[in-house]
This record gives C-alpha cells, sequence and structure tokens, in this order.
C-alpha cells in the first residue's frame, strides 16, 4: 500500500471520511495526478508539479493549496493560520465540504500549472 493512501486509512474518524472524501474529489478532478507521500502527509502532484495536500491536525483537516493570490473565488473559505505561502480550505467534518469550492481550487491549480516550490525557494548564491 502506498504510504499516503495509509496515512489516510489510519486517521480516526471523522477525519478518515473528510480525506477520503477529498482525495475522491482529487481524483475525479485531476485523474492522471499521482498521489504521494512527502514530508509525512499526502501530496497530490500532477505533471510532476503539487498540485494539493492533506494534513490532519488538531480536530479538523486541511486541503491545502498555494497559487491563492490567483483565486477569484470563494476566497472567504481560505484559512491562511499565518501561512506565507499556502492557504487551505479547511473541515471538521465531511458534511462541511463544498464539492463546489473544493472542484473550483483544484482546477484553478491546474490551471495555473506552475510548480510553487520555485516561487517560494530562492536560489542559492554561490559561494566565493
Amino acid at each position: 500500500m502506498n504510504p499516503a493512501e495509509a496515512y489516510i486509512l489510519k486517521q480516526q474518524e471523522p477525519y478518515k471520511s473528510i480525506l477520503l472524501q477529498l482525495q475522491a474529489i482529487v481524483e475525479a478532478v485531476a485523474p492522471n495526478s499521482e498521489l504521494l507521500y512527502k514530508w509525512r502527509i499526502p501530496f497530490y502532484y500532477c505533471n510532476g508539479i503539487p498540485l494539493c495536500y492533506f494534513n490532519q491536525s488538531k480536530d479538523y483537516v486541511d486541503l491545502a493549496f498555494w497559487h491563492f493570490d490567483q483565486m477569484d473565488e470563494f476566497t472567504e473559505y481560505f484559512v491562511d493560520a499565518n501561512r506565507k505561502s499556502i492557504r487551505s480550505l479547511r473541515y471538521k467534518s465531511a458534511e462541511d465540504i463544498n464539492d463546489e469550492v473544493v472542484v473550483y481550487v483544484l482546477q484553478k491549480q491546474l490551471e495555473i500549472n506552475t510548480n510553487p516550490f520555485k516561487l517560494i525557494l530562492k536560489p542559492k548564491q554561490s559561494k566565493r
């Protein structure tokens, strides 16, 4: 079993249900995406570019993504949690998931199709 899938399946309820529902939406919107286990959490990559990641923390699940500054709709749903380059959609139950919002964010991420790490990480300066 893929470690990312194991991460999802080992979560307690209601978090496992939230993660499974988000997984189904991501895979429906981005059927060619790849679920990987990076930094001890599930990441979805599409064409080698990070699309989003899941993180179960405290009493919620985050569907986290980049490029929030290019989102035109549903911005009232975004949680910044004092993060500079990432926003998330936060869920405490599967019933809280608004499919329209999740689909919009994923489609925008696919449309932008830019590796966020290249934008965030500064190039290393050569040593002299």
